[in-house]
């Protein structure tokens, strides 16, 4: 089990770097259109379109196997904080059956989409000229097929009573004290 958390650990960390280095580039990107704009006059071509089609998609959906992998995501504990751990349990091993599946459906719409905008060759009207878009469709179900296997991957791990970083689950360590 653990080459195939390896397996799917590889593209989670690429994406995830991948976000970053697109984070810096916006940065740059946009500082120098915002500088360039007020010193020179001058004004970069797409910037919002490059920003909003290509960065903004990158780091929005590269990282979530990163995230799901670290226990990143959002968990509002409003109505489970007082549950016992073993419904708590059966709860999140429920949510990662939903999870699953939601992640499963999403890559397969997202990957029929982005073979779609990639047939029609699709672009985006800039100021003065267009701007291809269609590789930046590629984006979502990357991103959501490496985070569908990564949740696989721990639901399998959850149900075998083992916890991703190869320890004994909680649950196990507690009923031998």
């Amino acid at each position: 089990m653990r080459k195939l958390e390896n397996l799917v650990e590889a593209p989670a960390n690429l994406l995830v770097f991948l976000a970053c280095v697109l984070t810096i580039f916006m940065m740059l990107h946009v500082t120098a259109e915002v500088a360039t704009k007020y010193l020179f006059a001058y004004q970069f071509e797409g910037t919002i379109e490059i920003v909003s089609s290509y960065n903004m998609v990158a780091v929005v959906f590269f990282p979530l196997a990163y995230v799901a992998r670290h226990e990143g995501h959002i968990i509002v504990e409003l109505f489970t904080r007082g549950l016992p751990e073993r419904a708590t349990t059966k709860l999140d091993g429920a949510m990662g059956i939903v999870t699953f599946v939601f992640m499963v459906i999403f890559t397969v719409i997202t990957t029929q989409e982005a073979v779609d905008q990639t047939l029609d060759g699709e672009v985006v009207q800039t100021a003065a000229d267009v701007l291809i878009i269609w590789p930046s469709r590629w984006f979502l179900p990357a991103g959501a097929a490496v985070m569908a296997a990564y949740v696989l991957i721990r639901l399998i791990n959850d149900f075998r009573g083992i916890k991703t970083d190869g320890g004994p689950p909680a649950s196990a360590v507690e009923n031998e004290i």
